[in-house]
């Protein structure tokens, strides 16, 4: 695959400014113009707004049985880049710019393979996955155009190995409840709002080290905790942000039925769920076919990855997910975000051999 027209379609992703948050992304952002320009006129393209920063451009042509996923959002610039962050640098055989990892450089792959070949093609590229949304996805999966694929490639950054298997993501808002008045009351130890979320916290931490115990390794974090008035005040109220993930094979829901009866979390706390998503494999599948998949592609696999992507989406949904991309990990959400020219040009001949070989 010619590398230049593969830059050629990753700087105007790139300078289209699709940080989220804040998600200030419409179906008229420069990113869904471009893509729907350049692509051959076979495709049939349609361009969803959901609202809110959630589109969703789907093209097609003729009837392919894989379906090709990107998300064209990324993750806010921050301070300290050496580089211009919306602006593509290539320089020491490495293409530099937010996005150019995760995952707008997979899309440039795609986009050039599209030109490339005439074989049938699906593309789905969405625009909420950095906010953990995931509602282009899920709503793609409800419209009858999701019924005609069977497997599904999720292009995230996987140093062109296809990855069978990750872990879930739950997350989870926690406010606990208290009764106020002054600290000299003995009450406090039990009636605080923060004192419930800190023996809760425990718990939590003391169950899924004991899950551990029995192979079920769940990564659990209370990220964020905030509550009360001042030292010498019972506090009424305490919010909490904690996040699990969870191993394939594991199941968000009972993790939230179990945490959320410990301690005394059952009468002083109410649970909101920003977002849920499985595991990969899901929906009750295992990675047989998803690994049969990529191993007749000759795919080179990795079995399980610790971060989540929407391939889980997907298997949920019914299809062989695996997920396969340019670029590593370490590199995406980073000052100076950069991914291999190399990888760039292996991942676009990988996937014109799905596209093709399997039309």
């Amino acid at each position: 695959m010619n590398i230049e027209r593969i830059l050629e379609h990753l700087g105007p992703l790139i300078a289209c400014d699709s940080q989220n948050p804040p998600r200030e992304i419409d179906a008229g952002s420069s990113m869904f113009d471009y893509v729907e320009r350049v692509l051959p006129e076979e495709f049939e393209v349609s361009i969803t707004d959901h609202g809110s920063g959630h589109v969703t451009l789907f093209a097609r042509r003729g009837r392919p049985e894989v379906l090709f996923n990107c998300h064209l959002d990324t993750v806010p610039v921050g301070d300290g880049w050496r580089m211009p962050p919306l602006e593509l640098t290539v320089r020491d055989g490495r293409a530099w710019g937010r996005g150019s990892c995760d995952i707008k450089g997979a899309a440039a792959a795609l986009l050039a393979v599209a030109e490339a070949t005439e074989s049938p093609m699906a593309l789905l590229f969405t625009s909420d996955e950095e906010g953990a949304g995931g509602c282009c996805v899920r709503q793609f999966l409800a419209t009858d155009a999701a019924g005609d694929f069977g497997r599904a490639v999720v292009c995230e950054p996987t140093g062109n190995r296809a990855v069978l298997s990750h872990r879930g993501y739950l997350s989870v808002l926690g406010h606990f409840n208290g009764t106020a008045g002054h600290s000299s009351a003995f009450r406090a130890l039990e009636d605080s709002a923060v004192h419930a979320a800190g023996r809760w916290i425990a718990a939590a931490v003391e169950y899924c080290a004991a899950e551990a115990e029995a192979d079920r390794h769940t990564c659990f974090n209370v990220g964020r905790i905030s509550g009360g008035i001042k030292s010498n005040v019972i506090a009424d109220g305490c919010d909490l942000h904690y996040s699990a993930r969870l191993s394939p094979g594991q199941d968000n829901q009972a993790l939230l039925d179990a945490l959320s009866r410990l301690a005394d979390a059952a009468h002083r706390a109410e649970w909101k769920v920003p977002f849920s998503g499985p595991p990969l494999p899901s929906g009750g599948r295992d990675s047989d076919a998803a690994r049969i998949f990529a191993e007749s592609y000759g795919l080179a696999l990795t079995e399980g990855v610790d971060f989540w992507t929407e391939a889980s989406l997907f298997s949920d949904a019914g299809m062989d997910a695996i997920v396969l991309g340019p670029g590593h990990i370490e590199q995406a959400h980073t000052v100076d975000e950069w991914v291999a020219l190399d990888q760039l040009e292996t991942a676009a001949m990988q996937y014109r051999n799905l596209v093709e070989e399997t039309s």
